[in-house]
């Protein structure tokens, strides 16, 4: 539908070249305009239906008596949150400790924060729109 909504300029444009009247252009473009705003709207109206579907399944998710089926999202928190912990907190202090006894010597293992960012960045996102939700007394 998006792709449809890109050619609006487009079809703007030719209804410049192929309708002389102005009066019966402006009607056109106004109509295209309005089909316009309808899809956007409805393109809208499915993310919502889509949004509200995933919000369902996590619901359902959560209440689930099995941990592997209600505790997989914690447990990547709790896995992002560690990682983030040791990578900006407890790794620069243990560089410190073992540089100062060993001669500025140091090993430590070394994540990679970029996939770890995508993955916390996004769960911190949804959880940002559902106080989004909450701030506007949209949620339940």
């Amino acid at each position: 539908m998006a792709a449809w909504i890109a050619l609006i300029p487009a079809i703007s444009g030719l209804l410049d070249k192929i309708i002389p009247d102005p009066e019966i252009r402006e009607k056109a473009k106004i109509e295209l305009l309005k089909s316009e705003r309808a899809a956007e709207l409805e393109e809208l109206r499915l993310a919502l239906a889509f949004d509200q579907m995933q919000a369902d399944i996590n619901k359902e998710e959560a209440g689930n008596a099995n941990i592997f089926i209600s505790g997989w999202r914690p447990f990547i928190g709790w896995v992002c949150g560690i990682a983030f912990a040791y990578h900006f907190v407890l790794q620069p202090i243990l560089a410190f400790i073992i540089a100062n006894a060993n001669n500025g010597k140091v090993e430590l293992p070394v994540f990679d924060m970029q996939a770890l960012s995508t993955v916390l960045m996004g769960m911190l996102g949804l959880g940002g729109l559902r106080t989004l939700e909450k701030i506007k007394n949209v949620s339940k």
